[in-house]
């Protein structure tokens, strides 16, 4: 059980993104009364330490729906995280990692990313319009920016698997 590198089984939950926060903190308090170092008995520390994991990562909503999506996503190909894309030089591996942003988009929720980029456009055109100064411009133009991009990736497809 602490081979599994999902958090849903380490702390005996089913596969589900909609959990609510009491009944994950109710299974990892099972887990941890039954497992801690500091039992009697000694525990199982290995195990208490995969339910600690398991349970940093589904104590939100928003770490209960990504390891959702990274368990659910097919196994399609190879991910490339962003940051090793803008590290290494334009090569072929490079390339490859940008072809699966247009897949990404496809079999995600491309109606709703193209409202929220629209949107955003529309607002940075109206901030621009307003005649405010020029720092209060800029700020606003990149708050719509971080919010955009910030936003977006819940528009996305889960990447192809890790």
């Amino acid at each position: 059980m602490t081979d599994s590198p999902d958090p849903f089984t380490v702390l005996g939950l089913p596969l589900r993104p909609d959990l609510s926060d009491e009944r994950v903190r109710a299974a990892w308090r099972q887990v941890a009364i039954a497992t801690h170092p500091d039992r009697p008995d000694g525990g199982d520390p290995a195990r208490y330490a995969a339910a600690s994991a398991a349970y940093a990562v589904l104590r939100t909503g928003w770490g209960r729906s990504e390891a959702y999506a990274d368990l659910a996503a097919p196994l399609t190909g190879r991910v490339v995280s962003p940051v090793a894309v803008a590290a290494r030089p334009l090569g072929l591996g490079s390339w490859r990692a940008l072809a699966l942003v247009p897949a990404r988009i496809w079999h995600g929720r491309p109606g709703r990313l193209v409202l929220r980029i629209a949107a955003g456009l529309v607002l940075a055109l109206l901030a621009t319009r307003t005649g405010a100064g020029a720092p209060a411009t800029a700020g606003l133009v990149t708050g719509i920016g971080v919010w955009l991009v910030l936003t977006v990736r819940a528009d996305l497809a889960p990447p192809p698997g890790r």
